[in-house]
């Protein structure tokens, strides 16, 4: 059995195709598997870190904008998607997958769009509330359309196309629950753990909010703050800090967090950006949080996720620029001070999650794969 899988450009499109080809692996260990990724993009490094080949295609995305320069890129981005699909085809010729499976970014196009036209089973995973432009274009065209989320069935003109698996999530996070992680994290049993994080890089306008938050907390505050600058902003945060004269005795302020699993598993309110993988991990944790999207996304897909858990009551949302560290503060403290709305919270989050998203897809893409042979 030979799988093709085609993803790119972020974490968050290239860890749920880890995930479903490891449990193939589990499930076929004689299965023979490949990756399809975007040239000098994050998955030429993950991807053969875990064990698996990968061929590449030139890619790039189309700019939302009528200036002569987007014009013109956009007519250069054409052109790669052209030459993507003849190499893609290439591949795929020499490969011979009996089923090709993307799991967003660009390069998910040229490559289900050819394996298609060759009668190759199809399939591609949304992991967005709201489907991208790649999922869009592939709409008629794959067999089967995976979305992570139950309120995502309303974007698509074909139901019967559409299966809700759920995200997959990385394996590190089973097998752990709130009492097992802090154990194992060395933390006060009984104390709040509120845990702060906003990207590996960090957010500025997040920074200058924390900075505030950690004032108001002071050196108590009633619980722990668990707190990731991002590697841009901690030598900063910590120097701004020190010079107003900050206490934070129970705040823990880091360039990053290593064993990001434990801590979401500890943490009672997790304060976050509103990426799909992020919500995959909490609705799978059940974890309570205050959302503040990322206004700098393509198609606004993180406030539009944001608002179907805000809808379902699993979080709250807040939008940069209408708040500050202050009122942010305020928001936690009221979250943690009502302990029956923090499990109504906890229960409407673990609805919308999916624990067994891997396995989900992982029988889906087998199904295809019978068919394909």
């Amino acid at each position: 059995m030979r799988i093709l899988f085609t993803c790119g450009g972020t974490a968050g499109h290239i860890n749920p195709a880890l995930g479903v080809a490891g449990r193939i692996r589990e499930l076929v260990p004689d299965a023979e598997i490949l990756f399809v990724g975007a040239k000098d993009h994050m998955e030429t490094e993950l991807v053969p870190r875990e064990g698996y080949e990968i061929k590449t295609v030139t890619i790039s995305g189309f700019q939302r904008s009528m200036k002569p320069a987007k014009i013109a890129e956009n007519i250069r981005a054409v052109g790669r998607v052209i030459s993507a699909r003849r190499l893609a085809r290439r591949y795929l010729e020499e490969f011979r997958p009996d089923v090709a499976v993307g799991t967003g970014g660009y390069v998910c196009y040229p490559v289900l769009r050819t394996a298609a036209a060759m009668g190759i089973p199809t399939a591609v995973h949304e992991s967005n509330a709201v489907p991208g432009l790649t999922t869009k274009l592939l709409e008629k065209t794959v067999d089967r359309i995976l979305v992570g989320l139950e309120d995502s069935r309303a974007f698509y003109k074909d139901p019967g196309k559409v299966e809700v698996t759920g995200t997959p999530v990385r394996v590190d996070f089973r097998g752990l629950d709130r009492a097992k992680a802090r154990r194992e994290l060395g933390m006060d049993p009984d104390q709040p753990v509120v845990l702060a994080v906003f990207g590996s890089l960090g957010a500025e306008y997040m920074n200058d909010a924390m900075a505030q938050f950690i004032r108001r907390m002071g050196p108590g505050g009633g619980f722990r703050l668990i707190y990731a600058t991002g590697k841009r902003y901690y030598e900063a945060v910590r120097a701004r800090l020190e010079a107003e004269g900050t206490r934070w005795a129970n705040a823990d302020v880091r360039e990053y967090i290593y064993d990001m699993p434990r801590v979401m598993t500890a943490a009672d309110v997790i304060i976050c950006r509103s990426g799909a993988s992020t919500i995959s991990e909490l609705t799978y944790l059940g974890k309570p949080a205050v959302m503040i999207p990322s206004p700098n996304v393509v198609n606004n897909h993180q406030e539009k996720n944001a608002r179907v858990l805000e809808r379902a009551g699993a979080v709250k949302m807040l939008l940069e620029g209408q708040f500050d560290g202050s009122a942010l503060f305020d928001t936690v403290t009221g979250m943690l001070g009502d302990r029956p709305g923090l499990e109504r919270m906890h229960e409407a989050s673990l609805r919308l999650g999916v624990q067994d998203a891997t396995d989900r897809i992982a029988s889906i893409v087998l199904g295809l794969a019978q068919k394909g042979r």
